[in-house]
C-alpha cells in the first residue's frame, strides 16, 4: 500500500513523513522541487498544486493520499487552494487512489470566511467523490508562535486582537499521528474529527508559558481590531481580506476554538500534549 503526502515539508507533512516511514509504510512525498524531497529521506515525487498536469506521475500507483496545502492568502478573488485541492482530488480518483486523509480545519462550514469557507467547499467535493475519506479538523497549531502565525513580533510578544479568548491549540506533530492511525489503518472511514489539544488557553497564558520555556519575557499585548486591521490595509493587503480576518479574530475572542476534545487519544491511544510540553522540548 502505498501512501501519497502532499504538504510534505510543512508543519504536518514532515511529521507524517517521519511518522509513516518509522511506522514500516510505503510512503511517497509530494514537493515542489527534488532538494526539498531529497532533504525529507524518503521516496518522493516532483508534482505542484499549480500545475495540475504533474499531479498524475505524483499519484501514479498509489493507494491513499494526505491532502494538505497553504491555507487562505491574500487576494480578492477566490482562495487558490479551493481550485488546487479539488484539482488534486480529481488527478487522485483518476489514478486510482482509493482513501483521502484531508486536513481541514477547526470550524470549516460553508460561508465561512477564508480558508474555514474554503476548506468546507473543498470537504464538499472529496465527500461526494468515489474516494473513501476522513476529515482532521485541528485548532491552531502550537507551531505557530515559532513561524509568526500566532501574533508573534520582532520583540518576541504576542500581539493581536484576541482578548479572553480561549484556544486549544494542538502539536502539529499529534495532528500527523492521527493522519498516521487514519493512513495505515483501517478506521475512520466517513468520519471528521476535531483535533485540539489537551487544554485551551489564553494567549495571556501562552505569554506566560513561554516566558518560563524561553527564560525571556513575553508578553501578550491585547490590540483592538480596528488598529490592527489598519496597519495590515497599510502594509498592502486587501480591504476585503482584512475584513474577513476581523471577523475570525472576532470568533476566536469569544471562544470558537476552545474545543478541547479526545481525537488525539481515540486514534492513537495516547494523549494530546500539552502547550508546556512542546515548549520544553522546541526551547531545548
Amino acid at each position: 500500500m502505498t501512501i501519497v503526502v502532499t504538504g510534505a515539508t510543512g508543519s504536518i507533512g514532515r511529521h507524517l513523513v517521519r511518522q509513516l516511514t518509522d511506522a514500516g509504510a510505503d510512503v511517497r512525498a509530494m514537493v515542489r522541487d527534488e532538494r526539498a524531497g531529497a532533504a525529507l529521506g524518503c521516496p518522493y515525487a516532483v508534482g505542484d498544486f499549480d500545475r495540475p498536469e504533474t499531479l498524475a506521475a505524483a499519484f501514479a500507483g498509489a493507494d491513499r493520499l494526505l491532502l494538505n496545502s497553504a491555507g487562505a492568502i491574500p487576494t480578492t478573488g477566490p482562495q487558490p487552494m479551493v481550485r488546487q485541492q479539488k484539482d488534486a482530488l480529481d488527478a487522485a480518483s483518476a489514478a486510482g487512489i482509493t482513501r483521502v486523509v484531508k486536513i481541514s480545519a477547526l470550524g470549516a462550514r460553508p460561508g465561512a470566511k477564508l480558508s474555514l469557507g474554503a476548506h468546507a467547499e473543498i470537504e464538499a467535493h472529496l465527500t461526494a467523490s468515489d474516494m473513501e475519506w476522513s476529515l482532521l479538523r485541528p485548532t491552531g497549531f502550537m507551531q505557530n508562535f515559532f513561524t509568526g502565525q500566532g501574533g508573534t513580533t520582532v520583540t518576541g510578544d504576542i500581539v493581536g486582537p484576541y482578548g479572553d479568548g480561549r484556544v486549544a491549540y494542538v502539536d502539529a506533530a499529534d495532528v500527523a499521528a492521527c493522519a498516521t492511525a487514519l493512513l495505515t489503518g483501517g478506521k475512520g472511514a466517513g468520519e471528521a474529527y476535531t483535533v485540539s489539544g489537551p487544554e485551551a488557553l489564553t494567549h495571556g497564558e501562552i505569554a506566560a508559558l513561554l516566558t518560563a520555556a524561553l527564560g525571556r519575557p513575553v508578553a501578550y499585548r491585547d490590540v483592538p481590531a480596528a488598529e490592527r486591521a489598519a496597519e495590515l490595509t497599510a502594509q498592502g493587503l486587501p480591504a476585503a481580506f482584512v475584513a474577513d480576518l476581523v471577523e475570525l479574530w472576532a470568533e476566536m475572542a469569544a471562544g470558537a476554538q476552545r474545543e478541547v476534545t479526545t481525537a488525539v487519544r481515540d486514534l492513537t491511544g495516547r494523549e494530546a500534549r500539552t502547550f508546556a510540553a512542546f515548549l520544553r522540548d522546541a526551547a531545548a
